[in-house]
């Protein structure tokens, strides 16, 4: 006859408590390391890889906006001058636009003290020179074409190339070194982010081996405690089987008619 079943609350031991709290905490240290480190990788990608890569965009619209202005000096008639200078608003807000946006993200300060709050707002203050200085050449080309005669627009030429080699070279030049600055900045920062995270994976690999060990030997140390016979006799089946057999029912009196007495 089978023994229905019955769900019994074992009291877990001491032991058992710290294994279980072993694991559970190794666990959790791994999920946080893990989470750290991804996030890491995601603010490596979003904003220095991304942000690396606008800025050496940045330093291209540069150039390709102090070309504009060289050839809008030797552009021959006024018609080709209007045509070329056209795009120099468009140029100068793409690149305000990628300094904007790089700005936009969180900028931090690396190991060994380079800030990138400092180093992009010395790219600011030199982009903001060069840009005066290319306005004013521009407005000296400007009125180049409307000079009422030749001597006059001959000496406005001039001033123009002279101011366009000695004014705006030199701060041309400033800007490409704020933006080389930003960018060995960036790369350290960049590196210091990289190192802090292969740090949290080598620390958080040899606390879970450690752990990992710990818990083996604990699980060595812990032993079962043995069965006892009271409980094995306490059983229904065991009982059953020690039930006394009932008494006889026949007489034991003698029935040979030979030992009857008469």
């Amino acid at each position: 006859m089978r023994t229905p079943f019955r769900f019994q609350i074992v009291r877990p031991a001491f032991s058992q408590i710290l294994i279980s709290l072993l694991i559970a905490g190794l666990g959790l240290m791994g999920a946080r390391a893990l989470s750290q480190v991804d996030q890491d990788l995601r603010i490596m990608y979003t904003e220095y890889t991304l942000g690396a890569t606008d800025l050496a965009h940045i330093s291209a619209d540069i150039m390709r906006f102090r070309t504009t202005i060289i050839r809008a000096l030797e552009a021959p008639t006024k018609k080709d001058f209007d045509r070329i200078t056209a795009s120099l608003p468009d140029q100068r807000a793409r690149i305000q636009h990628a300094i904007d946006r790089y700005a936009a993200a969180s900028l931090r300060v690396s190991l060994s003290g380079r800030s990138e709050p400092e180093d992009l707002q010395a790219v600011r203050e030199s982009l903001d020179q060069y840009f005066s200085a290319a306005s004013h050449t521009v407005n000296l080309l400007v009125q180049l074409w409307v000079a009422r005669s030749p001597q006059e627009a001959a000496e406005l030429r001039s001033k123009a190339e002279l101011y366009a080699a000695d004014n705006s070279g030199p701060k041309l030049i400033q800007v490409s070194l704020a933006l080389d600055r930003l960018l060995e900045t960036v790369a350290e920062v960049a590196k210091d982010m990289r190192d802090e995270g292969t740090k949290t994976i080598r620390e958080t690999s040899a606390a879970l081996i450690v752990g990992s060990l710990l818990i083996a030997f604990l699980n060595l140390l812990v032993r079962r405690p043995p069965a006892t016979r009271d409980a094995a006799s306490d059983s229904p089946s065991v009982a059953q089987d020690r039930q006394q057999a009932p008494p006889f029912a026949t007489s034991l009196k003698r029935t040979d008619p030979l030992f009857r007495r008469e």
